[in-house]
């Protein structure tokens, strides 16, 4: 009887509430959550993928089509709104949660719902529409596909998930080497899967045939990103991150479950080898924690099933802990206005120096301030175009325009100065005209820019306008210079003195 008492609540819940019904609360809940006022402003990333939806393609610059097709059609529903640009990411963690429940057994499914709820990789991709959200979910159902032996549903996942991240390619490592060295009986016609998953690369390689093929050197720039050398201190650091991303118990539950499991099981093979391939790579290139998400998919069911007939009380409660902390930090991060008053406390004090030190700790400041920045835009924009010309908005870096082409009235575009600025390329290089390629298209215009001093001779007047700080609770949590360009030259006749990087 103890024992029942620390179970999750599926006894209890089973007659009124099934696991798929809590799956679709959830979505809701996240949907509520997005469309309501307290929620988070855009991430840089959201704002610069919505910036592509405004250009379809067939790929993009550092990524594939998926996620602005995704948002575009989105938008088009929902309008250039938080919502518009989210609401597949709500849709992706539903879908998430729907196929891990297909993989798990009956008696697993409420805590491979807790487990996967409560992990902060994947409460994030249910709310925040990246690439992850899309290629978590062709990945879920990529691994429900190959159990249940259907290929061709397998082919098309991989297509579809290549148009979002390359990262799938390892579940096409991993089923290849599970067909090749477990042979197993009953798959035959898997071979019709790598064939389907080829239509994938099509749109990829029109591209970037047309391009240069610059979403290739991006992808070898994350593996020779020479600013640090390849030191064998990364991967065990790198392993730190992941056990603290996925909470301690969610890493442990992962890694039993690899090195209890058969190694006839698909899921070993989809799963274990991505952590490796990372972990690996991060001796080269420390890359994102986020990069090896996919690998804790198949990880936490083969954890599942390995641990719960064998789980006590204590290691229920000890997970049950867990789940409650991964929850709450969840709420938290959602809500930071919550903690980040206790944590400014804590901090040294704003210098000159070290005007934002909250942003050294707290991962959400990236995401405040940008209506700030662009009600200050919007009120200098009007002031210049007073003078009766057009103005145009640039920024420093690639991270910036996307925000402000989506919280500046009218959505305007906004154009990056970062090619000449020591900023690595992006997107922004690629369309024309653009103020740093096709500078005689600009000549004599007047810009509002957001970034540091520009150097002489791009602009013949250069003013600087204001400092915008944005402050939440007293605490400063974001700042920029806003400056106004006359008579813009272009940056011909200025060295970079930096190699182009991708």
């Amino acid at each position: 009887m103890l024992e029942q008492d620390v179970l999750l609540p599926s006894t209890r819940l089973r007659w009124c509430v099934q696991p798929w019904m809590l799956a679709l609360i959830v979505g809701a809940l996240n949907l509520a959550y997005i469309a309501g006022p307290n929620s988070l402003e855009l991430s840089p990333d959201e704002a610069h993928y919505w910036d592509w939806s405004r250009h379809l393609d067939l790929c993009y610059y550092s990524k594939g089509p998926l996620v602005a097709w995704l948002i575009g059609a989105s938008t088009a529903v929902f309008g250039v709104t938080p919502l518009g640009v989210r609401f597949p990411a709500v849709v992706c963690g539903v879908l998430i949660l729907l196929g891990l429940l297909q993989l798990c057994r009956k008696q697993d499914r409420w805590w491979c719902l807790g487990v996967v709820i409560a992990l902060p990789p994947f409460s994030a991709a249910s709310v925040l529409m990246t690439i992850d959200p899309p290629v978590l979910a062709c990945w879920t159902w990529g691994l429900v596909a190959v159990v249940q032996r259907r290929w061709k549903c397998v082919g098309l996942l991989l297509a579809i998930g290549l148009l979002a991240k390359l990262t799938m390619l390892l579940f096409a490592v991993g089923l290849l080497g599970w067909l090749v060295f477990t042979r197993p009986i009953n798959a035959r016609g898997a071979w019709q899967a790598f064939a389907l998953a080829s239509l994938g690369f099509v749109p990829l390689v029109i591209w970037n045939l047309q391009h240069d093929g610059v979403s290739l050197l991006h992808l070898l720039g994350h593996a020779n990103n020479g600013e640090a050398a390849a030191s064998w201190f990364s991967a065990p650091v790198f392993l730190v991150g992941q056990f603290g991303l996925l909470l301690g118990v969610g890493f442990v539950l992962c890694v039993v479950g690899w090195w209890k499991s058969s190694r006839h099981d698909p899921l070993l093979w989809l799963s274990a080898p991505v952590l490796a391939f990372f972990v690996v790579a991060s001796v080269r290139s420390s890359g994102q924690a986020n990069w090896a998400a996919p690998a804790y998919l198949g990880g936490l069911i083969l954890g599942m099933r390995w641990w719960l007939p064998r789980s006590t009380v204590f290691t229920r409660r000890l997970l049950i802990a867990g789940l409650a902390l991964g929850i709450g930090a969840s709420m938290l991060v959602r809500f930071p206005a919550l903690y980040r008053p206790v944590l400014a406390a804590l901090l040294p004090a704003p210098t000159e120096q070290k005007p934002l030190p909250i942003r050294q700790v707290d991962p959400t400041a990236r995401l405040a301030g940008w209506k700030t920045l662009a009600k200050a835009v919007d009120r200098i924009r009007a002031e210049e175009e007073q003078r009766g010309q057009p103005v145009f908005v640039a920024t420093m870096v690639w991270t910036t325009p996307g925000e402000l082409g989506f919280y500046c009235n009218g959505h305007p575009p906004v154009y990056s100065f970062g090619l000449a600025l020591a900023d690595r390329s992006s997107q922004y290089d690629l369309w024309h005209p653009n103020p740093v390629a096709d500078a005689q298209a600009f000549a004599g215009q007047s810009f509002v820019y957001v970034g540091e001093e520009l150097p002489k001779g791009v602009c013949d007047e250069l003013i600087r306008k204001e400092r915008v700080t944005h402050t939440e609770n007293g605490v400063p949590l974001a700042s920029w210079t806003i400056w106004v360009g006359r008579g813009y030259r272009g940056f011909a006749d200025i060295p970079r003195g930096h190699p182009q990087r991708y």
